[in-house]
């Protein structure tokens, strides 16, 4: 570290220090540059130095260190005003807001000292001149905080309606300060009304919308603008992360956390800043985060997770449990301290109103990967075989009940019964019927259940439901992969079924199970034979899996049989009705196999309806979702979102997690590929959270989050989309989602960066998608991507770095013939060049050799367009020239050298007027352009006449131009930008001599 010899060197010291990340490493160098400073003996050093350590200690956790600094840069103006210089003079009276506010945050300051500080400030400012406006401020912030309800409103009008000077705080804060105040008294839409223009960016400062974002998350969650609430984290977290002066801000998202059923993420938040549970450097937002800590442990604790371990303070392990007694003991001992202080009871009162609080979202998803915390099992439920009480009968009634009307919850209930029963008497019929559900929840092994149970309903007398048992039980066999041992297990059944039909000995109902059974084994085969497994994906290939026609048709023959049965004689009987729209969905499954794509689409819809119409809607899900990828392969997209809508809408409360997530993202994708991004987003967020629910976070999880973040971009929502992008990053693979959708992820992520100022981190991450493009056979990806990095390395100044990305760009752009790419790296290249001391002839280079490629490449342009296209990309190349060279030019005028580069500069831009004026019309705005770049370099030339003449033909340019017309076409803005910069060209150049022109 260079040591301190001048004022200057100070100066760049404290700049450089200023840009440091906040913390005690900050605040340490501070402390040495005053030591530097006070070596100097320049009084106006010692108070710069004092004023930066002053602000460095207000934005970190050690704001208790600057009331030391302040009260010496007091005495310094008391004993000798004339040290202070009008920046400092006005920083001096500016911070009394600071000390103020931060000896409200110090429980060991008496009120008051605090009050006769207030005095102070009121008196000095009165004698400096200033308003009242911000000594009415500071007093509201006394008054709300001891909880005189009463001198604050007082205080609050008072501030409101004295007078805005330079003493006031920035739009934005006292924007904040006020919409807090409303909220505080429970007046959320009145917060949110002010807080609007700097949540929307129209304000902003050093502190917000950083404090206002935190602050809106209640009462928006109040309010039930969820969307907002979850934008507003997502954003607003991104902004705290890294300030370690924000912990009350930080407090506020995690307790967003913990009311929202993101206990999970408010955990990560804990972990991210250990230090905040122990700095001690302002207690009043130690008290706010030790309280909504204990909010969230009480939290985790009522879900039966108080014995899971936490991230607490450094020097132990904690549970959930532990953690929330230790926060809310130390959260009420601060509250306690404040409160002697004060006299009142209002902060104990606030923390444990805090603390209490209720969660007021079930659970808000943020589209983040953040696994919910698992709560303990529920005690288990009471029943006859646990209490002896006589409720056999009914739990037999309900479960017969769902059962025969094929209601979720059927296998369940019947197992409830078997439960119940264990020791009771039972008939054969009643045994029967809970082997038989009790086989069906075991899928592939509940063969010889089911056999049991035909065994069971033989001997109750039921010869029809024993086949139809011994029919299931070899459905399962060909589940289990043994078609041909199935087929011979139903044949007996199907036979038998027949026959005692025929004779009038068994049901319809009966008989349809049977031949249903030996349908969909039938069915397995087709699909075995074809190639399709289990069913899944008929639209992908079918043509080159077909089934052999006989097997087909054998299949077909079987299923054809089921609804010739049923056909008609459902009645009010909704098993035959599922038969009946099951078998119509097996046509449909079977068309498919036979390459007949549209029959098979409309087959599905007519299974689908008739599933609906029977009043078992979430039976008709699968076959809408298989409609839905029919219809898309089709080209049928209004079909195929249809189909999707009618599959999350007839699923309902029992459609599982994961086909939840995947119809959301299907729906998703098909609604973002037409342009609605903001619905796209939405079902993509309901995709991330389902995946997750499902255990599948890595996989469907990432995929979504990955579309999501890609439709936030759309809607310019760069700091949400940045913290979706980046949640899903690490669980994206090559193996399981493709080098193409990290590259995307990384491209976006980077796009997002850009636009939020983060120039570094935009250009690793597009360097990083570059590096996995560099592998692909085709490389115009890579080459945007090089080109893409060069643009963020050069913003984040790291002009080396830059011009060999450019130059990386510029050779893939060779390679690939786009000579536009090329042109604009050697562009982009000349302008990084201009910034290196004596840079000026490799700029000049570098557009000469855009200008050369430009013009042979028009030369050699195969189509009149290319060559239009080309010849406007010279223009513009001439016009950037032109730029170039007087940007590189000295002030002096008169100097020989500065009036050669301006001669050159000159000749290029007119050089550019002639190249667009060869373009016509299509190309005015960009011909007019440039002839006022002229007529400014040749008044800075002293030649005025020519300047104006150049003004006047830009005006002449646009006359009849009607600026409403142009104005519906675009238009009317640059025509309006046109006309105003010659006129301000004329008002100043009209009537200044020409110079004199040198030997």
């Amino acid at each position: 570290m260079s040591e301190i010899t001048d004022f200057d060197a100070l100066r760049r010291a404290m700049a450089e220090n200023s840009e440091q990340p906040e913390g005690p490493a900050r605040n340490a160098r501070a402390e040495e540059l005053l030591t530097a400073a006070e070596k100097l003996n320049i009084p106006l050093a010692v108070i710069e130095a004092l004023g930066h350590q002053l602000k460095v200690y207000n934005y970190s956790s050690e704001k208790g260190k600057m009331f030391v600094p302040f009260a010496r840069l007091l005495r310094m103006w008391d004993e000798r005003p004339e040290d202070f210089d009008e920046y400092e003079t006005h920083s001096l009276h500016w911070v009394f807001k600071w000390v103020s506010s931060g000896m409200l945050d110090q429980p060991h300051i008496p009120l008051a000292s605090i009050e006769k500080w207030l005095g102070e400030m009121e008196h000095r400012y009165r004698l400096a001149g200033h308003s009242e406006r911000a000594v009415r401020s500071a007093e509201h912030s006394v008054a709300a905080h001891v909880g005189d309800l009463a001198r604050a409103e007082r205080a609050y009008a008072a501030w409101l309606a004295a007078d805005r000077d330079a003493m006031a705080d920035c739009h934005a804060c006292e924007l904040h300060g006020q919409g807090w105040w409303q909220a505080e008294r429970g007046r959320d839409a009145e917060a949110l009304e002010l807080w609007r223009p700097v949540l929307e960016g129209e304000y902003a400062c050093a502190h917000e919308p950083h404090t206002a974002l935190a602050s809106s998350l209640v009462p928006l969650l109040r309010l039930g603008r969820l969307d907002e609430a979850r934008a507003n984290h997502l954003r607003g977290f991104r902004l705290v992360r890294a300030m370690e002066s924000m912990r009350g801000a930080y407090a506020e998202h995690v307790e967003f956390c913990a009311l929202t059923g993101n206990e999970a993420r408010g955990l990560e938040l804990l972990a991210e800043r250990p230090a905040y549970f122990t700095d001690d450097g302002q207690p009043q937002s130690k008290l706010e985060f030790m309280s909504v800590v204990a909010l969230l442990m009480d939290r985790l604790t009522a879900l039966g997770l108080g014995d899971r371990r936490v991230p607490g303070p450094a020097g132990r392990e904690w549970t959930a449990g532990e953690l929330a007694t230790h926060a809310r003991a130390e959260a009420l001992g601060l509250a306690a301290r404040f409160d002697e202080r004060n006299g009142t009871t209002y902060v104990g009162e606030r923390a444990r109103a805090r603390m209490e609080r209720r969660p007021l979202v079930e659970r808000l998803p943020l589209g983040l990967r953040s696994v919910r915390p698992v709560p303990a099992p529920a005690p288990p439920v009471v029943t006859a075989a646990a209490t002896g009480q006589p409720d056999l009968p009914a739990l037999l009634a309900e479960a017969r009940r769902l059962s025969d009307n094929l209601r979720p919850g059927a296998v369940e209930a019947w197992a409830a019964v078997a439960e119940a029963a264990e020791g009771a008497e039972l008939d054969p019929r009643d045994r029967a019927e809970i082997a038989d559900h009790e086989a069906m929840g075991l899928g592939p092994e509940g063969a010889g259940l089911f056999e049991r149970a035909a065994q069971l309903y033989a001997a109750a007398g039921d010869p029809g439901e024993a086949l139809a048992a011994r029919a299931r039980a070899a459905y399962v066999r060909a589940l289990a992969g043994d078609v041909d041992a199935a087929l011979t297990a139903v044949s007996g059944p199907y036979d038998e079924i027949l026959a005692l039909y025929a004779a009038g000995d068994t049901g319809i109902r009966q008989t349809a199970s049977v031949l249903m059974a030996r349908a969909r084994i039938l069915l397995r085969r087709a699909h075995e034979a074809g190639g399709a497994g289990d069913g899944e994906g008929l639209a992908e290939g079918a043509a080159e899996r077909d089934a052999p026609e006989a097997v087909l048709g054998e299949a077909e023959a079987a299923v054809r049989e089921v609804v010739a049965l049923v056909g008609g004689r459902a009645g009010e009987d909704v098993r035959l009705a599922a038969r009946g729209a099951e078998a119509q969905a097996m046509l449909a499954e079977l068309a498919g196999l036979g390459g007949d794509l549209q029959t098979a689409a409309g087959l599905f819809a007519r299974g689908a309806a008739a599933f609906v119409a029977a009043g078992l809607p979430w039976f008709a899900v699968e076959y809408e979702a298989r409609l839905a990828s029919l219809a898309h392969h089709l080209g049928d997209m209004a079909e195929a979102e249809r189909a999707l809508r009618a599959a999350l809408e007839h699923g309902g409360a029992h459609l599982e997690a994961p086909g939840r997530a995947q119809l959301h993202l299907q729906l998703a994708e098909l609604v973002g590929g037409r342009g609605e991004a903001v619905e796209a987003a939405q079902h993509a967020l309901e995709a991330a959270h389902w995946a997750d629910e499902a255990g599948e976070s890595a996989t469907l999880g990432a995929w979504a989050r990955q579309q999501l973040g890609g439709f936030l971009l759309q809607q310019g929502r760069w700091a949400e989309a940045a913290e979706v992008l980046e949640s899903a990053l690490p669980d994206l693979t090559a193996e399981t989602h493709g080098d193409g959708a990290i590259v995307q992820t990384q491209w976006w992520l980077g796009d997002c960066l850009s636009e939020l100022g983060e120039h570094r981190a935009a250009a690793e991450r597009r360097l990083q998608a570059a590096e996995i493009a560099r592998h692909w056979p085709e490389q115009h990806d890579h080459a945007t991507l090089a080109h893409l990095a060069g643009e963020s390395l050069g913003q984040a100044g790291l002009a080396d770095e830059a011009d060999r990305a450019y130059a990386r760009a510029g050779a893939l752009w060779r390679e690939l013939g786009n000579v536009h790419g090329l042109i604009r790296s050697l562009r982009a290249r000349a302008w990084l060049a201009l910034r290196a001391q004596d840079g000026l002839e490799e700029a000049r280079a570098l557009m000469a050799d855009a200008v050369r490629e430009c013009e042979a490449a028009r030369e050699a342009a195969a189509d009149a367009e290319s060559r239009q296209q080309l010849v406007a990309e010279l223009g513009h190349t001439h016009r950037q020239f032109g730029d170039l060279l007087a940007r590189s030019g000295s002030d002096d005028a008169d100097d020989a050298s500065a009036r050669a580069v301006f001669d050159e500069a000159l000749s290029q831009v007119l050089r550019a007027a002639e190249v667009f004026a060869s373009l016509g019309d299509a190309a005015l705005h960009s011909r007019t352009g440039a002839e006022l770049a002229a007529g400014r370099l040749e008044a800075e030339l002293g030649r005025p006449a020519d300047a104006v003449a150049r003004a006047r033909a830009v005006l002449a340019a646009y006359d009849g131009h009607d600026d409403e017309a142009e104005a519906a076409d675009g238009d009317g803005e640059a025509v309006r930008a046109r006309r105003a910069e010659a006129e301000q060209m004329l008002r100043i150049v009209a009537g200044t001599p020409d110079r004199k022109q040198p030997d």
